[in-house]
């Protein structure tokens, strides 16, 4: 294909994900987009966040939805609140079209498949650099089907970053105490954020906005 599809001549990249296997395999698509390629890999979300959260350059996030730490589509939720600027790539091996749609809907710059061939991963990877949304070719993606999950992301999407990230927190069994250490507030601003996650959720109690983010859990594919 040529030199005219290098980008940047200086990119750096995380690759999210549990198998050393597939890391390495995009590891193998990722180096030919540029002449100096800078790879960070992390093999469970926690580490995933650790890494961005201490370099302020990453260019690209590819994050696998099943892995340690992360529960599915609410780890892409996490991640957007969390470091809003930093493109995300979603890479699953759950592709069907409403996982696609979903990621897209919550945040995600692009999607591949973990079916995907080394030419379609540099595609996708080219085209969120070069500001698209890349999807995996030919898919339909259709119309949300479920009524109560169409209406969660709505909502989702009505919070700012940091209520995103105050629910996400609360789905890690964090108390209000040791979210303001994180976020660096105080207990009342944490206080303020719980009630206006309620609020916009719809919802009565910290329990119920859990169970309600859960709905977007480890098989993304089940709802």
């Amino acid at each position: 294909m040529g030199d005219r599809l290098l980008l940047e001549s200086s990119l750096k990249f995380v690759i999210a994900d549990d198998h050393p296997l597939f890391r390495g395999a995009l590891r193998h698509a990722l180096v030919g987009l540029g002449e100096d390629i800078r790879i960070l890999e992390a093999g469970d979300f926690e580490a995933a966040q650790v890494i961005v959260a201490a370099e302020d350059d990453i260019d690209l996030l590819l994050l696998d939805l099943s892995m340690p730490g992360a529960s599915g589509l609410s780890g892409l939720v996490a991640m957007r609140a969390a470091f809003p600027a930093t493109p995300v790539i979603v890479v699953s091996a759950h592709d069907a079209a409403q996982t696609v749609r979903r990621a897209l809907e919550l945040g995600a710059s692009g999607f591949i498949s973990k079916s995907a061939s080394m030419e379609e991963i540099r595609s996708a990877v080219r085209q969120v650099l070069e500001g698209g949304v890349a999807t995996p070719a030919h898919l339909d993606l259709g119309t949300e089907g479920d009524a109560e999950v169409s209406q969660l992301i709505r909502r989702l999407q009505s919070l700012t970053p940091q209520q995103t990230r105050v629910l996400t927190m609360l789905a890690s069994g964090l108390l209000n105490k040791q979210i303001a250490f994180e976020l660096d507030v105080s207990e009342a601003t944490v206080k303020a954020h719980v009630s206006a996650v309620l609020q916009k959720l719809g919802v009565d109690s910290r329990t119920q906005a859990v169970i309600l983010l859960s709905k977007l859990g480890s098989d993304p594919s089940a709802s």
